[in-house]
């Protein structure tokens, strides 16, 4: 199997040095392959980048999984699609010879990382969720022993609302995840704040995974 191959379209940066893990990039509602690119060079330094775009369009928009309205979620389509990105993750791990990757997505990025992670742990090494909210009513009961998981909520976002974001970590914790959330004097845009603390958490990562490719 060849790039050319792989179901999604994207981009992909081998790892600069050893250590950190690679990094699967997952941009927001009208983003593509390039969007955070930057933003995974910041937070991971040297890791892999590998970084699709999302195959639904919503007015021209790409995205991970179909909404029915703001904040409604075609559910079915949800699970389809995380099924899509979980096989695409395998495929890129069998390309380029990588392990399993740490996701980094924002909005709907955050939430496709999030449903990867309930539906197909195995997909996974961790997730940074920048905006995340639930998106799955009646979410599985998975094994995420041991997984870290950050979740970087804005305590003004008027989409992302603090019942579906607490619900989304209740779903996480109850399935083995290690979980650290933290409320930013935010909205749903992404400050320094979340360039900082980010940055931190994948230096962690970084640490404890000296080995990884």
């Amino acid at each position: 199997m060849t790039a050319r191959d792989l179901s999604f379209a994207h981009v992909f940066r081998p790892a600069a040095r050893p250590g950190p893990p690679p990094v699967l990039l997952l941009h927001g509602t009208g983003g593509d392959e390039t969007d955070l690119l930057p933003l995974g060079e910041a937070v991971a330094p040297g890791a892999a980048l590998l970084s699709p775009r999302g195959q639904v369009l919503e007015r021209g928009a790409p995205r991970f999984f179909r909404r029915l309205a703001e904040g409604v979620f075609d559910e079915d389509d949800v699970r389809r699609r995380a099924g899509d990105l979980a096989r695409f993750i395998a495929e890129a791990r069998e390309t380029y010879g990588i392990g399993a990757p740490v996701a980094l997505g924002y909005s709907n990025g955050a939430n496709i990382a999030a449903a990867v992670l309930l539906l197909h742990p195995e997909s996974l090494a961790g997730a940074a969720l920048l905006r995340p909210m639930a998106v799955l009513s009646d979410p599985p009961q998975a094994n995420l022993r041991g997984k870290p998981v950050l979740m970087l909520s804005g305590a003004a976002d008027p989409i992302a609302g603090p019942d579906s974001v607490a619900a989304l970590e209740v779903a996480l914790t109850a399935s083995g995840a290690e979980v650290t959330r933290e409320i930013l004097l935010a909205s749903h845009g992404l400050t320094r704040d979340d360039l900082a603390a980010a940055t931190a958490w994948f230096a962690r990562r970084a640490a404890d995974a000296p080995s990884s490719s």
